[in-house]
């Protein structure tokens, strides 16, 4: 499954209420509630009549302030990449502002990532031509620094971007080999390569969560379709059978109390399955539940917490159909009948 938006497209603004960004035709549309817990707004088209490329990036600072990157054809076959930022998703975003190639020109190379750290800087990550990996970042009074090459071979266009608890930037990746990596050490601070892991993955099955102020832990599924959870300090966890293709959507939670990593997959059979276990204790074992009605290939499923803590779930479907569900005020995670909005 391609993801058409890298990143967290469902997300929760200052003010409560929840934005969803997907991608269609030629453009990237929005739509948000109309107050927190409320009905939603119409699907609104983001930087008026510019022409898109159909993949996005989203990036979510501590400010609650959305990121959107995308590819923009130029001249003959070249693109370029465009930046915008989105105060609040019922609001109009800023224009796209043109932030180069990693190249210099030529046609887009990946699909980019883009994490925002703790002053509110975007990164933005992106393949090059050459297989490895480039980055920009905004600077601290406005703009934009240089292009810089991270390096990295044989890098997966499909990159994961995070910001972890200490407002550091992370960057994953893979590649023929194993996981690679890159690491932000210090604020401001270009992140560096670190060592890789050695292991099987299916490219395009990756995800990334902060899970403790020291770790974040990456999820990824093996050739075989085992999905497995991973930390610095230790060997891959095998967790289960993946529901379906594609990646894992994850949230830290607060489940009857207990700090839990919930995960979210459109399952083989086209409906959501979910499964929950306590943060950073894979051993504690987890089993996927099935949720709400099959949906058409290639639905894309989302979780967040909505302004009172509560778990929500949502699919776009290719069409552009959205559904959510929301946690009840009941034990565990049961959610209310999926509506579409």
């Amino acid at each position: 499954m391609v993801r058409t938006v890298n990143g967290d497209w469902l997300i929760r603004g200052r003010d409560g209420r929840l934005g969803v960004y997907t991608t269609r035709d030629d453009s990237v549309w929005c739509r948000a509630e109309r107050h927190p817990g409320g009905d939603w707004l119409p699907w609104r088209r983001v930087g008026g009549d510019q022409r898109l490329h159909p993949v996005l990036a989203v990036g979510q600072g501590a400010d609650g302030y959305a990121h959107l990157v995308a590819w923009r054809p130029t001249t003959g076959d070249e693109s370029g990449l465009v930046h915008s930022t989105h105060f609040r998703a019922h609001l109009a975003a800023l224009d796209w502002i043109p932030i180069g190639h990693p190249n210099k020109k030529g046609p887009r190379t990946g699909r980019p990532a883009v994490a925002v750290d703790a002053d509110g800087r975007a990164y933005v990550f992106v393949g090059n031509g050459g297989k490895g990996v480039h980055t920009v970042n905004q600077k601290v009074r406005g703009g934009w620094n240089a292009w810089h090459d991270l390096r990295g071979s044989k890098v997966h266009e499909e990159l994961v971007a995070v910001t972890g608890e200490s407002g550091l930037v992370e960057l994953y990746g893979t590649t023929p080999t194993g996981l690679v990596r890159w690491l932000q050490e210090e604020p401001g601070a270009r992140p560096v390569m670190a060592d890789p892991l050695p292991v099987r993955v299916r490219p395009g099955t990756l995800a990334a969560l902060p899970t403790s102020k020291e770790h974040t832990t990456l999820f990824y599924a093996d050739p075989d379709g085992t999905l497995y959870a991973w930390r610095p300090d230790a060997g891959p966890v095998p967790l289960l059978a993946a529901a379906g293709p594609g990646p894992v959507a994850v949230l830290r939670c607060v489940l009857d109390g207990h700090d839990c990593t919930l995960l979210a997959q459109p399952s083989a059979s086209g409906r959501v399955a979910f499964a929950a276990y306590p943060t950073e204790r894979e051993s504690a074992g987890l089993w996927w539940t099935e949720s709400g009605p099959r949906l058409p290939a290639g639905t894309r499923v989302a979780l967040a917490e909505d302004g009172e803590g509560r778990v929500v779930a949502a699919t776009v479907t290719p069409d552009g159909e959205l559904r959510v569900a929301r946690q009840k005020d009941e034990p565990g995670l049961a959610l209310s009948a999926w509506q579409t909005v």
